[in-house]
């Protein structure tokens, strides 16, 4: 009998979410789980798989499903495994794809940067529809990207091209990262380093701020923006300071990779003109004249759910690897 679905599954630092996919691309049903729950990933295993079959019953997709594709950071599409993924805590090596066949019951499972997931998702139904060179940047727990070119996702020699969260932006003093290294991107421009700049700033600053009416340590980047949408000085600081240092980054992307867009998914990218300003207006100013005024900004037109689970599910139909 074929198999007339795939499961999609986009391991975020917070969320997991995975969803039951056609071979047209529609999102038959979706449910999530808390990705940090457990510190143990087989623990983690079980609930996904438990909350998995809860879906496919209920949607009578039972012993109907092809074959399983997973986004997740650092996932290593050639080897199967999770490597140094610093935003999950399940340690150095894990052996995702073999370790998600054999609790399905040997159904092939493919794997790739969560990332490259969402790219692949914009790519087949989304925003960049037509395009053939575009960078995929999310904005999460961490920063994120997924590098097309020519049409085809950029993996290097060893699956792991494309790791632009990690590009050192401040070489002396810079932030501490997961990674061990200091200065990444990630630890400023992600939704984690946009709490992080509101703590800095609320203790080297003495204005008023609607920011000093939560305890420092659990301000989120949920509450910057909404500080900044009623007009805390602040707060939108805050945001001009990440708008131009994700728009510096982009110019230097520009001159190795010379994209139609860069394609921005994710919770920050859904701060309209208070982030995508600061990022224009910072490109500009740093970009190489020849490349002036031709990489788009655009905003994901997928629900955020949806980018990575359908592009984690295109792996789907081709996955591979089965548990013995």
């Amino acid at each position: 009998m074929t198999k007339p679905y795939v499961l999609g599954i986009d391991i975020g630092g917070t969320n997991s979410v995975f969803g039951i996919v056609d071979a047209r691309g529609q999102v038959v049903a979706s449910d999530s789980i808390k990705t940090q729950k457990h510190n143990n990933f087989d623990d983690y295993v079980d609930e996904l798989h438990a909350a998995v079959m809860r879906l496919l019953k209920d949607n009578d997709a039972e012993d109907k499903i092809h074959g399983i594709g997973i986004g997740a950071p650092n996932a290593n599409y050639y080897t199967g495994e999770l490597v140094n993924a610093v935003n999950l805590p399940w340690g150095k090596h894990v052996k995702i794809a073999e370790k998600v066949s054999k609790k399905f019951g040997g159904i092939p499972v493919a794997v790739t940067n969560d990332a490259n997931a969402a790219a692949i998702g914009e790519m087949t139904y989304g925003a960049a529809r037509g395009m053939r060179d575009f960078i995929m940047i999310t904005l999460g727990t961490g920063v994120g990207s997924g590098i097309v070119f020519n049409g085809q996702l950029l993996y290097g020699h060893d699956g792991f091209a494309g790791e632009l969260g990690h590009v050192i932006m401040k070489r002396n003093n810079g932030r501490m990262c997961g990674c061990g290294r200091t200065g990444c991107l990630e630890t400023y421009c992600s939704a984690t380093g946009v709490a992080r700049t509101a703590r800095e700033f609320l203790e080297i600053r003495t204005e008023p701020s609607l920011l000093r009416e939560i305890p420092v340590e659990d301000i989120t980047s949920k509450d910057v923006y909404d500080a900044a949408v009623a007009g805390d000085k602040i707060a939108k600081d805050i945001f001009e300071f990440t708008g131009n240092l994700l728009g510096q980054a982009f110019a230097d992307m520009v001159t190795f990779s010379s994209p139609q867009a860069f394609i921005l998914f994710g919770g920050l990218a859904k701060s309209g003109d208070l982030l995508l300003k600061p990022i224009k207006e910072s490109l500009d100013k740093n970009i190489m004249e020849c490349f002036r005024g031709k990489a788009q900004i655009i905003v994901s037109e997928l629900k955020e759910s949806d980018a990575a689970v359908l592009g984690a599910s295109a792996l789907g139909w081709e996955a591979k690897y089965k548990a013995e």
